[in-house]
């Protein structure tokens, strides 16, 4: 018996050495609106919130983590080190502290041994960590978070440069500063996530480059493009959309998606599935998996490179021996087959299943189309095909004025299973202007893609 625990046991070894050999670091394409594998291969980021994952897990539980949200398709998992819940003075799963001692910066090596543990558990499962070296508490605490508050910029590089130089060989990370905070005006902040930046890259290990982003706060008209944009260190754009209901959370990719120069764009904390809809569960009650969809196609279909996903209990790993943030509806391993876990897979596919770096959006193929309304356009821009997004089933008014060819087919892609249907007709360019199409189905939850190819592909 114990030596088919050894044999199985060096299995594990021999495949996670082998995984990690095949997983390799994310770049962004040539033409920086989009990711890729080293490879040159479409990268569709597609990410969890995990941001307390190295601090309330301990391996087994992220095992578990980890082979759920890889089975439902996720590719990338947003987590932090110095974490959110009182992260330097409360222990991690295993009783350790980051630090031996905060005031000479010792660190503990065997709470860094957990991080590193989990970090390979994810390339193993072919996952990328987004990591956050801390929260943004360990700045200022604001009206949300423990602190203490440890960063300058001299701490800030020194911390960079020392947890860059421990990461530099690892082929599945990306970097993200910040951590749910928005720099203050006349303060050290920018200068702080700039020094920060700059110690990871100045440990950076040249045959293995690493991507680097911020996560801010809610804020106007952008996210890290509102301080960051022009930062070399900054690779892509992110932004947060928060935790409110609204339609026009899109306008924050499509704001970045005119900067110059071009880079992606992500929001990287949209509205989790089951939160209190701004916080306050009591008056407004919870998030539904409509809401979560209407925001991750949106902000597709205007030209992110991606989308994250959220769940309320996940992101702070809640069971029923913690402290419950903000009204979370059931333990963290009972909420992660929430509706949309299992569906975010359908809008990678989607996605993925159309030359993906000749996408471009456009607003312009739907007639009358206001603002805010319901239907998000999005297509190749050699116009091979077209997808039209219907946030409750409402009629598709659509022109080809951006597509190419004389004849077109239709298909209904349903967001919910990820199951097309083909229709029964071929629309000629001799026949525009075609009436309004009707989804198969309509009403809150009943979300449709209409997708329009060209037959001359």
């Amino acid at each position: 018996m114990k030596k088919t625990i050894l044999i199985f046991s060096s299995f594990l070894v021999v495949f996670g050495l082998f995984a990690q050999k095949i997983i390799g670091p994310i770049q962004v394409h040539p033409e920086n609106r989009f990711l890729m594998t080293n490879e040159g291969e479409p990268f569709f980021w597609m990410a969890d919130t995990a941001w307390e994952l190295f601090h309330r897990l301990d391996e087994k539980e992220a095992i578990l983590y980890l082979d759920k949200r890889r089975e439902q398709g996720f590719n990338v998992v947003q987590a932090v080190v110095l974490a959110e819940l009182d992260g330097i003075n409360t222990p991690n799963a295993n009783g350790d502290l980051p630090f031996t001692s905060l005031q000479d910066w010792k660190f503990n090596e065997a709470y860094f041994q957990h991080v590193d543990l989990i970090i390979d558990l994810a390339a193993q499962r072919g996952i990328h960590i987004a990591l956050l070296p801390t929260w943004g508490d360990k700045l200022f605490k604001s009206t949300w978070g423990a602190g203490p508050e440890i960063f300058n910029p001299e701490s800030a590089y020194s911390y960079g440069k020392w947890i860059g130089n421990r990461y530099k060989d690892r082929k599945n990370l990306i970097w993200v500063m910040g951590g749910d905070r928005t720099p203050r005006e006349n303060s050290e902040d920018v200068e702080v996530w700039n020094q920060m930046a700059h110690g990871i890259l100045d440990s950076q290990n040249p045959d293995n480059p690493i991507l680097i982003t911020f996560h801010p706060q809610p804020s106007e008209p952008g996210g890290s493009s509102n301080w960051f944009h022009q930062a070399e260190w900054l690779s892509f754009n992110m932004h947060q959309t928060g935790h409110c209901p609204g339609l026009d959370d899109f306008k924050k990719i499509s704001h970045d998606y005119q900067l110059s120069p071009n880079k992606p764009t992500i929001d990287g904390e949209p509205l989790y599935e089951e939160h209190p809809y701004c916080f306050n569960a009591k008056e407004h009650g919870y998030s539904e998996a409509a809401d979560i969809r209407r925001i991750m196609y949106w902000n597709v279909f205007a030209g992110a490179a991606g989308q994250t996903y959220g769940c309320h209990a996940v992101w702070q790993m809640y069971d029923l021996d913690k402290a419950p943030v903000n009204a979370p509806l059931k333990p963290w391993h009972k909420s992660l087959d929430l509706e949309v876990a299992n569906q975010v897979k359908h809008l990678k596919n989607l996605m993925l299943s159309r030359p993906y770096f000749e996408r471009i959006p456009d607003q312009s193929l739907v007639n009358d189309s206001v603002e805010n309304g319901p239907i998000a356009s999005t297509r190749d821009k050699n116009g091979k095909y077209a997808f039209f997004y219907s946030t409750e089933g409402t009629l598709i008014d659509f022109n080809i004025s951006g597509l190419a060819g004389k004849n077109f087919k239709l298909t209904w892609f349903d967001p919910r299973t990820g199951v097309e249907i083909k229709m029964n007709k071929t629309l000629s360019r001799k026949d525009a202007p075609y009436p309004p199409f009707l989804p198969p189905s309509s009403g809150r939850g009943n979300d449709w893609v209409l997708i329009v190819d060209s037959t001359e592909n």
